[in-house]
């Protein structure tokens, strides 16, 4: 029996914006509506970054929080993966969203040259990340763009640092890291089926190259990352419509090595996920203890502020509604013209 294919799906990322092409999901709005297609069209798990409204790339945990929460309603069952790439943040502020849960998230096990900088991610750094995900149970996606990153990760598995089955994702085609080599592709994963049984792998190719990966992917057994984060054209002459049609490329492609995209239960059994649905009290609660954090980090401050100290909120549950009760109250008192609501 083959193995049904994880079509991941990149919807934005850090670098592609709309003068490359216009379909570029950048607001939250858009990065659910995009998305809530490529899931219709085949994609069962989607790789996230944010961006601020002018295109720019940030870690905002706030932005996070809201494509979370429409992904959540409109791609039922669908995994997230939420990016800590070094693109959108420095330092600790790259995990500053993994408190908010989403099933994965990316994590680079060393650094390495991309295009025009190093992408740096020092051990403690590594670690630290490791330790949030592992704290607020989230699993990993070890990002590979070179053999040491694989060898890392295996050794912080058999350490205890990342939990195991690991699920790791080899890059290729960034320029100055890892070139696109077939040979290089069956290395990777015969180290890894000898160093860390029952580990699952994703091939991703960077710009034409992402169809070769997805190809190589197929044939070998693992799973494909498609989306307009690492590829704006559907081919030389043309841009590519949506991530959706890169979605339904990649779908119909699985036919011809004999697999058929998975299905959301199928994709979250590989990844030893909980089936949706399973733990989701324990997972929204986690989640709004999590926004309740945020939401004091935001709008104490201002309350401060404006007039006199705050009186000493409720405790537990009560609290969050407690925060936003005095936020719409600031806002109704510093923005008049807007009221009291939140968009």
């Amino acid at each position: 029996m083959t193995t049904p294919c994880i079509i991941t799906v990149a919807i934005t990322g850090s670098v592609p914006r709309k003068e490359n092409n216009p379909a570029v999901p950048i607001t939250v709005v858009e990065q659910v509506e995009s998305t809530q297609a490529a899931f219709e069209a085949g994609a069962t798990l989607a790789h996230c970054h944010v961006r601020n409204d002018d295109g720019s790339t940030t870690s905002d945990p706030e932005k996070f929080g809201r494509l979370l929460e429409g992904l959540r309603k409109h791609c039922p069952g669908m995994i997230v993966q939420f990016s800590t790439g070094g693109r959108s943040g420095q330092g600790a502020e790259r995990g500053g969203m993994i408190a908010l849960r989403p099933e994965m998230a990316s994590l680079a096990t060393g650094s390495c040259n991309f295009p025009l900088r190093i992408y740096e991610n020092p051990p403690e750094l590594i670690r630290m990340l490791a330790d949030l995900m592992r704290e607020h149970d989230v699993k990993p996606e070890i990002e590979v763009f070179d053999l040491s990153m694989l060898y890392q990760a295996i050794a912080l598995s058999d350490e205890g640092v990342i939990g195991k089955p690991l699920h790791v994702q080899f890059v290729f085609g960034v320029k100055n890291a890892l070139p696109v080599s077939r040979d290089a592709l069956e290395f990777f994963v015969g180290q890894l089926a000898k160093l860390a049984p029952g580990a699952t792998w994703t091939g991703a190719g960077i710009g034409r190259d992402q169809i070769t990966l997805n190809r190589w992917s197929l044939e070998l057994g693992g799973h494909c990352r498609t989306g307009l984060e690492d590829n704006v054209r559907w081919d030389a002459e043309t841009l590519a419509p949506s991530n959706a049609a890169l979605v339904a490329r990649v779908a119909e492609l699985c036919g011809e090595y004999g697999r058929r995209p998975a299905t959301v239960a199928e994709a979250r059994a590989l990844l030893s996920l909980p089936e949706a649905g399973w733990g989701g009290g324990r997972r929204a609660w986690a989640s709004a203890k999590a926004c309740v954090a945020f939401l004091e980090r935001r709008f104490c401050s201002r309350l401060d502020r404006h007039g006199s100290p705050p009186p000493n909120p409720p405790p537990s549950r009560g609290r969050a509604f407690w925060l936003c009760d005095r936020a719409r109250s600031l806002r109704a008192a510093t923005h008049p013209s807007k009221g009291n609501g939140f968009r």
